[in-house]
Formats: structure tokens, sequence, C-alpha cells
């Protein structure tokens, strides 16, 4: 679905209230025609063009953003793991037992149980229930638990068997843990949702993201993540008489050549933006499965594991860059990095620089980047798309990522090393990994736990917004943006106060003076500001009561 279909042929005139627009950083009223913004401005012209024919909407002093883009999802993943066990509040073995044997007790013989968000680096006691114990606890039923990256899993002995043979699949064979294909396949298996099922987690997670003021996400689907039917049900949505946000759709399978690309891309029966997205090269630090340059400090003699090595990485990438195709790829680890450099310089010895440039290559995650990755996307044009929240939640110097990588973790997820030297960067939230809560994003981006890392809340809204449209390869060169002519994709935002903020604590965070033109944010330094409406396209996804 382009921007603009379906929407509505309303006029609606937004007033009282402020407008984020670096057009006018002094609006306060907004005129939407269908799906496109017709006009911003101020209080007294609104009152010169409003007429009977508008649906005049008193913001009440309420804040009107462009509309969230989210860089990586997995739509059914973040739907289930809505409507099933929460383990992220877990703090030992036990109490994970406990909640298994709660919820199980609870539920119809025969249906699997499913969990997620465990995570073992913030218990008292890191030690993982054995099989035997998860059999107890789950009463003999089918258990899959996802840890909370989504790299590997705890598992019963029932799981085991209805997944069939796991016999020569790395990851295997670890007692209530599966990890790398044996996890993947595992999950595969357990996965059979019915079309009823996935339309529910998918509209569980739809109305998630429109809560929280996102006009459209970046599915990242592939053949070990949720399968092709995930992807063709997703994309409906692009279609559907309901209003959603926007599915950009990305499939995640390695090819060999433009023709296998072809093949590739006709068989999906669907159009997708690229072939790039969850292509693993390495997997998660969390489940010690991203590829690294070093040892693993807490398992020493350890790397991690690899997926994809360099020849196949850049078949892969000279597919896409001769078929004008955007390719790419899920690499955490610095070792894999190292991968996708070896990649983009074999591609571009190929084909030359400049097609590797025109078909605007992305890395998702990306966090150990060192200088010489860095100026490698650079010269590749490739772009980095990045989750604040997973520092936030394990970065600093007794988090999960200092106990996996001792002193490396410092370097890791380099957001104002990558703004500086000019990296196009886009933000996500990887969910179900990390919540669809866009605001707590940015507040990460300013709170970077890595000093001189942060970077300033206007730079990490046009992460969350325009740049999640360019990473995209959007057409429309207005898109993320509120001025006249723009699609008509933004929120409202119940706020408290607004002003500029900066990730340096030596400058001013604020400033009421206009004549710096600087269109003014919500102040991040208490709750998150509410989502009042959600609009896509013109159409209206969310509304909040007293609106």
């Amino acid at each position: 679905m382009t921007q603009g279909q379906n929407g509505t042929n309303r006029l609606r005139l937004y007033v009282n209230g402020s407008i984020y627009s670096a057009a006018d950083p002094f609006a306060t009223a907004m005129l939407v025609d269908g799906g496109t913004v017709a006009w911003i401005g101020s209080e007294e012209a609104a009152k010169s063009l409003h007429d009977e024919r508008m649906e005049l909407v008193d913001l009440r002093g309420a804040l009107v953003t462009p509309g969230f883009v989210d860089s990586h999802v997995h739509l059914t993943e973040t739907g289930q793991g809505l409507t099933s066990l929460d383990l992220g509040g877990v703090r030992h073995r036990n109490e994970l037992l406990d909640l298994v044997a709660g919820l199980g007790a609870t539920l119809p013989a025969g249906e699997t149980l499913f969990g997620h968000s465990w995570d073992e680096t913030s218990w008292s006691d890191p030690t993982l229930p054995t099989l035997a114990e998860l059999d107890n606890a789950g009463g003999g039923r089918v258990l899959y638990l996802a840890r909370v990256d989504v790299h590997s899993a705890l598992v019963s002995s029932a799981s085991l068997e209805r997944a069939g043979s796991l016999e020569g699949l790395r990851g295997a064979g670890e007692g209530a843990v599966v990890r790398l294909e044996a996890h993947a396949a595992l999950r595969r298996r357990l996965r059979d949702f019915t079309p009823a099922q996935r339309r529910t987690f998918q509209q569980a997670a739809l109305d998630e993201a429109a809560r929280h003021g996102h006009v459209a996400l970046a599915e990242m689907s592939g053949p070990s993540i949720a399968g092709v039917q995930d992807l063709r049900a997703a994309v409906a949505w692009n279609d559907d008489a309901a209003a959603s946000p926007l599915i950009l759709p990305y499939w995640g399978e390695a090819v060999g050549s433009a023709e296998e690309a072809r093949v590739l891309l006709d068989a999906l029966g669907i159009p997708v933006l690229g072939l790039a997205g969850d292509l693993n090269i390495d997997g998660s630090l969390g489940s010690r499965t991203a590829l690294l340059r070093e040892d693993y400090t807490d398992q020493a003699g350890h790397r991690g594991s690899q997926y994809l090595d360099a020849e196949a990485a850049a078949a892969h990438l000279a597919a896409c860059t001769e078929l004008g195709l955007q390719g790419g790829f899920h690499a955490i680890g610095d070792g894999a990095l190292d991968v996708v450099v070896e990649a983009l310089s074999r591609t571009s010895e190929r084909l030359g620089e400049s097609a590797v440039r025109r078909a605007g290559h992305r890395v998702e995650h990306a966090e150990m980047l060192s200088a010489e990755h860095i100026q490698e996307f650079i010269r590749h044009s490739v772009t980095v798309s990045a989750q604040p929240a997973f520092d936030a939640a394990w970065g600093g110097p007794d988090g999960m990522y200092a106990r996996r990588v001792g002193e490396r973790w410092a370097a890791m997820n380099p957001f104002a090393t990558l703004f500086r030297e000019g990296v196009p960067l886009a933000f996500g939230s990887d969910a179900p990994v990390t919540p669809l809560r866009p605001w707590a994003s940015i507040r990460a981006c300013l709170d970077h736990r890595t000093e001189g890392q942060g970077i300033s809340a206007r730079a990490a809204f046009i992460g969350h917004t325009r740049a999640g449209w360019r990473a995209a390869r959007d057409v429309n060169p207005l898109n993320g943006q509120l001025v006249p002519g723009a699609p008509a994709n933004y929120a409202v935002w119940e706020v408290e106060e607004l002003m500029v903020q900066v990730a340096d604590d030596r400058v001013a965070s604020w400033s009421t003076d206009p004549r710096a033109r600087t269109p003014l944010l919500p102040a991040l330094d208490g709750a998150e500001p509410r989502c009042l409406q959600t609009v896509a396209a013109g159409r209206e996804l969310y509304r909040a009561e007293g609106l």
C-alpha cells in the first residue's frame, strides 16, 4: 500500500496545541486533507481557514509530531508475547518454575505453554532449570520459554518429542536449553499457528504499536524466524479494511545469484523491500552466539557462532545489488561485522562501489562496531538499524554486556560516533525483545551508558521517524515530517513540558528563546508522553478518550 491509499477525504483542523515542524517551529495549528498535511501555521490563520466541512480538534495544549517508524519488529512474536507468560520479572529459576506451574494448571490439556523474556544474567543465581524440573513444573506439557533475545529457549521433554529429531543440529543436546539451528528448527515446529491465531497475535501487536504512536513497522521475517505465512499475513494488513500501521516487509533468506533471488521473490508471492533484516551472520550476546574476534570474558575458548561466511554473504549482496534490491544481515559481534565488511568489499570489487551504494544495503544491530567497520559502512552507504533500548537494558559496567565481553562493552552501540561520521542510522525495538516504547528508546539515546555516545533528543527522534522511512527506501522525501504536502502520518501526545534536550549535561538542555527556531520535544526526565491519537495515511489508528 502506498501512502495515501485507503485514506479519508475528511478535512481535519487541529488547533490550540504545538506542531513539531521544522518548517514552522512556532506552529500551533495543522490542517489535514485526507491523507496529506495541507497546512500548518498559527491560531489566527486557522480561524480564517475553518469552515463547516472540517472536523475541528482542540488539542488543549497537546503536541502533534510525525508518527514513529519502528525499523525492526517481529509482528507475530510481539503479539504472542503480549498474550503469553511474561518471565521478564523473574529473578531465580524457582520463580520461573512457579510461574510455569501456575499457568500450566489453568491451560487445557495438550495446549502448548509459551513464555518469554527470561534473562538469567539478572538472576540472583544464573543457574537454569533442568529438563526434569521443567517437566515437573509443566505437568508433562509442551513448553517453549524464549530467552529475552529469542536466540535460545528453555523447553521440556514433551517439546523435544514434538519437535522430532534434532540430531546433528548445532545447539541440541544441552538439556533444557536449545540454541542455534536446533532452536530454529524446534521453534518452527512448535509455532504451528492457525490463520486465526496468527491474526489474533498480529492484531495485538498492531494495536500496541498504534497506542504508542507508530505509523509503520519494518517486519523482519525469514525462514528461520516465522516463515512465509507470517510475512504474507503481516503484509495483508496493508490492504485490510481495518486501519493499522503500515507494514514494511523484509525477508531474510540468503541467495547465491541474481537468478536465485528472482526465483525466491516470485515464490514469496508478495512484494518485499529487501532480502535483508534478520539474515543471520551471528546470534546474540546474551545467548553467547554473537560472533566475536576474541573470547567471551565469561566463557574462555568460546567466540560465538557463525551462520554465513564472507563468501556466502558476498554472493547474497552481489545478487541483491545486481537487482537494485536492499540486502543486509543481522550482525552483532565484531567478528560478524568483519564478515559483513569483507562481503561489501568483495561485492564492490565485482560490481563497483557506486552500484553497492545505490542498492542501499542495511545491517541490523551492529553493536560492536570498530572504526574500520564504520568507514566501510560510509564508503558503501550502508544503513545501521539499531536498538537503543539494548544499551539501556544491558549496557554499563555492571550490565550483561560487561559480563559477556568485559571492557569491550564501552565501545558498543556508538551512536554519537555514527551520527558524527555520517552513517545513516535508524532505530527500532526488535520487539518482542524490547517493548514498542519509542519515547523510552529516545530516552535511552540521551542517557547512553557509555560516556560520549549519547545523542540529542532531536537526533534520536529523527532516527525513530524520518530515518525509518529512508532506511526502507521510501520514495517520498517528505515522509516523517509535518510540512505541507507530506503524508498524514502523525501522532498526538499529552505532554507536561516541551524543551530542547541534548545528551551532554554541560550544555543547556532547554531553551525558551524563540529565536533558536528549534522544534521542541517533550521533556523525558519524567513520565513518558501519553499518546492521544495515531493517524497513518489520514486514517485514524488509535484515539484515546478525552481528545
